[in-house]
Parts: structure tokens; C-alpha cells; sequence
């Protein structure tokens, strides 16, 4: 198996090959008025990493769902940013850290709708099922 570097050009092209095997259902009818239209957006900005900040932007539109690697500008204004180092970033795609401990630890900051970054991580979840091994945990 091939292990890639985890939110490199490649693992996000892996990544977005899960997104496309999954069903991404209707709305829940008890989703937030941000998300009850099956249309929202999660930036991910990740600081430290070896080749300096990563930009991450998740879209849910029309049942399906993207993740694009941007530089500095998004070019969309999202509906929630996460922010957060690499090596959180690591753990997080990995699943070895949750998204839950992660805030009560003050380890990620979040700008925008938390309802938004509910609904986003619900997905992630699903996706990195589909994704076990994907990278390793070094970032190399």
C-alpha cells in the first residue's frame, strides 16, 4: 500500500476518491438552517506545516462533496474556519485525535457557524472510514 503525505496534492486527490464513493444522504430534517439546505462549506487553515500554511476548503453541494487545497486565498468565504497546527491537522485526518477533545483543549480555533462544522465533521468522519491508511502520521 502507498502511503501518501497527509494534506499533500496527492492525499487530498485520494481523499476526494472517498468523498465520491459515499452517499451523501439528504439533509437531516433536524439540520441546523445552515446546513438543512444541503449546501455549506468548512476552511480548514493549518499553520506549521513544512511548506508553511495549508489551506483546506470543504464544499457540500448538490449531494456531493470536495476538498480543494488552496494557497492563502480561498476564493469562496466558507461558513466555518477551523484553525489549528499540522500536527493537529495530522491527528485529526488520521482520527487518533478527535475534533470534540481537540476544542475543549483549546487546540483548534473556529470562526463562523458551529452548526456548519457539525455537519462537516459528521462527513469527514464518514470519509476517513474509507480512507484508513491513507497517510502516515510523520507527515513525510
Amino acid at each position: 500500500m502507498v502511503v501518501l503525505q497527509v494534506l499533500s496534492d496527492a492525499w487530498v486527490e485520494a481523499f476526494n476518491r472517498a468523498l465520491a464513493r459515499m452517499d451523501i444522504a439528504e439533509p437531516d430534517p433536524n439540520a441546523s438552517l445552515a446546513t438543512a439546505g444541503g449546501t455549506y462549506s468548512m476552511a480548514e487553515e493549518v499553520h506549521g506545516a513544512p511548506e508553511g500554511m495549508i489551506r483546506l476548503l470543504l464544499t457540500v453541494r448538490d449531494g456531493s462533496a470536495r476538498l480543494t487545497r488552496s494557497g492563502p486565498e480561498l476564493g469562496e468565504d466558507p461558513d466555518v474556519t477551523i484553525a489549528l497546527s499540522y500536527q493537529d491537522a495530522i491527528s485529526l485526518s488520521m482520527g487518533t485525535l478527535s475534533a470534540a477533545s481537540a476544542l475543549k483543549d483549546g487546540r483548534v480555533r473556529v470562526r463562523g457557524d458551529l452548526s456548519v462544522l457539525v455537519a462537516a465533521e459528521k462527513l469527514l468522519e464518514r470519509a476517513r472510514r474509507l480512507t484508513t491508511g491513507l497517510g502516515d502520521d510523520s507527515g513525510s
